[in-house]
């Protein structure tokens, strides 16, 4: 799981570098075109293109139908058995194309969520990092847990450890624009966890992950921690970020939906493909 987040990251981050500095919306947009058109392509490959059309052509028919003969129940009644019996097979033939598509686009959003999902820390601004304890409530001591940061960052706090929620924790200020690095020191062992900082540049991770295979998955800007530690994952509390689509704030995945939709409507003549 490590190799393949680290490829699809660097991969993700390698298209959104020339974007580095403009508004999100722009950076998005871009992605959105290169789904949509990866999307196309695969509907194009992988479905049965004259059925679909045919399909789609049965319940245009059956629409119009009931248009025309709005003040006959009967053939309306008709028609709607129709468009739906239709439609179910417009999902059949659909289906094949999805299954290949859904898995790269939710993996291309995760790593869009460390992009676009938090904002970095600012200059003077506090934040809590958390550290989750492997082990029981009685596992590790005061003593046996260290945090250290480098030049930019400030340990606000002495640790405060939390027996019972199997966390220890620490508040941090934020003193210069970049990437920083905290050090968790716990029974001998150093474990690193990036912190962005105003303008920093690249992804934003709020939890270094534990070894287990899911929060890898969701949490692939940084390596695991050790599986056989005291300490099982690090966290920092970033703000949500939001993206500006025509003065709209929303959610970075809202604006990824919309714009991927539009994009496959407004392609799937010039590409000759029926969705």
């Amino acid at each position: 799981m490590r190799w393949l987040n680290a490829a699809l990251g660097g991969l993700v981050s390698a298209v959104l570098y020339p974007f580095r500095g403009l508004p999100p919306i722009v950076g998005l947009t871009f992605v959105a075109l290169l789904t949509s058109i990866a999307i196309l392509l695969v509907f194009r490959a992988a479905s049965d293109q004259k059925a679909l059309r045919r399909v789609k052509n049965r319940i245009t028919a059956g629409i119009l139908e009931i248009l025309l003969f709005r003040d006959d129940l009967r053939t309306i009644f008709r028609a709607q058995w129709d468009i739906l019996r239709h439609s179910l097979t417009y999902m059949r033939l659909s289906l094949v194309p999805m299954l290949w598509v859904i898995v790269p686009i939710v993996l291309l959003m995760i790593q869009l969520q460390f992009h676009y999902g938090y904002l970095p820390l600012e200059p003077g601004e506090a934040a809590i990092v958390r550290a989750e304890l492997a082990g029981g409530e009685a596992s590790i001591q005061v003593a046996e847990l260290t945090l250290s940061a480098s030049a930019g960052l400030e340990i606000a706090t002495p640790l405060l450890l939390l027996p019972v929620e199997r966390e220890a924790d620490w508040r941090i200020d934020a003193i210069t624009d970049g990437s920083h690095e905290l050090l968790v020191g716990a029974d001998g062992l150093e474990l690193a966890k990036k912190v962005a900082v105003g303008r920093h540049g690249g992804a934003i991770s709020p939890r270094r992950p534990s070894s287990g295979l899911l929060d890898q998955l969701l949490y692939p800007v940084e390596p695991p921690v050790p599986g056989n530690g005291p300490v099982a994952a690090i966290e920092i509390a970033y703000a949500s970020a939001t993206v500006s689509l025509f003065g709209w704030d929303t959610h970075w995945m809202v604006v990824f939906f919309i714009l991927t939709i539009v994009f496959a409507f407004a392609l799937q003549k010039p590409l000759r493909v029926t969705i």
